[in-house]
């Protein structure tokens, strides 16, 4: 990953977006600062991130904490405000990163787990940071308490209030650990494992770890309480109160609480980020697969196009007749459905290339329809039109949009008996510009275990298929910009529905 080159190009656009979002998306305190402000605070951000990930350079970002983080802090504003502005570098140019190296997987992972470790660094020394102006003013404070006792345990008790508000409202779990015992608690971390503030002091650490992960726990805790020495950042798996469990992130030093010996911890939920690095390692499998399928299938189909050719060559001739020419014909039908699959394989595995010009929804499907004439007629299925008014264009591909439209006629029916019926209607979105196409049928449905794989390639109940109609006509329609969702209707049938932009919005 060449960050030098992302970043530069895409400056103005993470810059931008980030000073839009911070005003509207942060705090209240944030919206009421002046737009300069920002210019002069998002940049030096920026620019810290850029020398972190292209030289590998962090000091850049130790001096926005330390410029910043002051002048955050003494404004008033809260840790857990900070963090998240600061956090929102990584929203914004996480997905970019995704989008532009979908076909380097492994370069995507370590161009992510690169941001991570800059928003990791950054959000800790922020934590840090805060917390060491705060211990700053207390120290100060009670150094004063020999000239005015009164006056100045008051505004001890003011800044006690303060730290404990910055660490109430971090976004991470913030605990004492004392003799095995969970001592002090921010709200973050009893709302992590779903607890009352109270209900979590008192009761001993291990209630909050997961049973695959106590062995390890206990043994870095013991390791640390007997000999100050271990891990200060590990990874676990918390348990919540519903029995739930959630894999963690926790750095722990050991520190005084109280006059005694005591373990302080920050924890931190990573399920999010566990769950982007899945769906990269499902993406890499998928490629993978497509590969061989593209392999596959061309290797298939040059004897097949051989075997369909001479078969139809033999179809002209007159030596075969009756029974002969009737083994023929069925030859050639499976020969045809077998050039059907592969070329739905090879749709799945490759990349869409789309030609989009304005066009009539209803005039395609209206032309599908024309196009399996044949099959409706075959099975004598009652197919109900209703589309609404005078609807607007969108812009589509309209072969590949025929290719998604006619894959999923084709299911409505092989799902219904002869004599079924099937409804299209096309209505406008409520609430937004575009067109919503509903084709339901009054076949057999859905098994409800299967309503969740529908759309996963290669998955099927039929005993003729490839699994792909679905998973094709779904990636067609989403890179139009649509979405499409299947339902089963009472008292039986299925229900597809799926949307196109209005072409304005494209």
């Amino acid at each position: 990953m060449d960050f030098r080159e992302f970043l530069d190009r895409h400056h103005d656009t993470i810059v931008g977006e980030w000073k839009r979002r911070l005003r509207s998306e942060v705090s209240p305190r944030y919206s009421s600062r002046p737009i300069r402000e920002y210019d002069q605070t998002i940049n030096a951000a920026y620019d810290a991130y850029y020398n972190a990930l292209v030289f590998n350079d962090y000091s850049r970002i130790d001096e926005v904490v330390q410029e910043i983080g002051k002048f955050r802090f003494e404004a008033g504003f809260t840790l857990s405000e900070v963090q998240k502005a600061f956090e929102m570098f990584g929203y914004l140019a996480i997905p970019r990163i995704v989008k532009e190296m979908a076909g380097s997987v492994p370069e995507t992972i370590a161009a992510i787990d690169r941001i991570r470790v800059c928003l990791d660094y950054t959000i800790h020394l922020f934590s840090d940071f805060f917390q060491a102006l705060s211990e700053k003013e207390i120290r100060n404070y009670a150094q004063m308490l020999e000239v005015k006792v009164r006056e100045r345990t008051q505004e001890l008790a003011e800044s006690e209030a303060k730290y404990r508000t910055l660490v109430e409202e971090i976004r991470d779990g913030y605990f004492v650990n004392q003799d095995g015992r969970i001592v002090f608690s921010n709200k973050a971390f009893s709302y992590m494992h779903g607890y009352t503030v109270d209900e979590v002091i008192g009761r001993p650490y291990t209630d909050f770890v997961a049973p695959e992960s106590l062995d390890e726990v206990v043994k870095t805790y013991k390791s640390r309480i007997e000999a100050r020495r271990a891990r200060e950042h590990y990874v676990y798996y918390r348990k919540h109160k519903d029995g739930s469990c959630y894999p963690t992130e926790n750095k722990v030093v050991m520190t005084v609480y109280e006059g005694k010996q005591a373990a302080l911890g920050i924890c931190r939920d990573i399920t999010e980020r566990l769950e982007i690095e899945k769906r990269v390692r499902e993406a890499e499998n998928l490629a993978h697969i497509g590969e061989i399928t593209t392999s596959l299938a061309h290797e298939i189909r040059n004897p097949l196009s051989a075997a369909r050719m001479s078969i139809q060559m033999l179809l002209k001739s007159d030596s075969f007749k009756g029974h002969e020419k009737r083994r023929l014909e069925i030859l050639a039908q499976e020969v045809g459905r077998l050039n059907r699959i592969v070329s739905e394989m090879l749709d799945f595995a490759k990349p869409m290339k789309f030609s989009l010009r304005p066009g009539s929804l209803a005039e395609l499907v209206a032309s599908c329809l024309e196009a399996i004439d044949t099959r409706i007629l075959e099975k004598d299925i009652v197919v109900t039109r209703t589309f609404s008014g005078k609807l607007p264009s969108v812009s589509m591909d309209h072969e590949k949009m025929e290719q998604a439209v006619i894959n999923l006629l084709l299911n409505a029916i092989e799902a219904v008996e002869k004599k079924g019926r099937i409804g299209i209607a096309i209505k406008r979105m409520r609430g937004a510009r575009g067109l919503a196409v509903h084709i339901t049928d009054n076949g057999h449905g859905i098994d409800p275990g299967s309503m969740p794989y529908i759309f996963d390639p290669f998955f099927t109940r039929k005993t003729k298929g490839t699994g792909l109609g679905l998973a094709n006509a779904k990636k067609i329609i989403e890179a139009h910009g649509g979405r499409i969702e299947i339902a089963p209707v009472e008292p039986a049938g299925t229900r597809v529905v799926f949307t196109v932009p209005a072409a304005k919005d494209l």
